[in-house]
């Protein structure tokens, strides 16, 4: 259910802003979305599976809450976060 640490090596290459930087909010916002996603295919097959789902409500609101910040920092970055990630907003 989670990501492997390739995958996450990956995502923050791609969207770090300097190199060695993981803790920008473009970089949470995509592992965050990268772990929403698995979790969504998990749940797929696994209906009932109630525990984890609180797990991934746990996590759309802390991305929820990032993007927020990023919004009220500089809407530009925002917009281009939502745009590569392909999130609704």
């Amino acid at each position: 259910m989670s990501i492997t640490p390739e995958e996450k090596t990956q995502i923050i290459g791609e969207f770090a802003r300097a190199p060695g930087d993981t803790g920008s909010p473009e970089v949470q916002v995509a592992v965050l979305t990268k772990r929403i996603a698995t979790l969504t295919e998990h749940f797929k097959t696994h209906k009932k599976d109630n525990h984890s789902r609180r797990g991934l409500l746990k996590l759309v609101a802390t991305r929820r809450k990032l993007l927020d910040y990023l919004r009220g920092k500089d809407e530009g970055r925002y917009r281009d976060l939502i745009g590569k990630l392909g999130i609704r907003r």
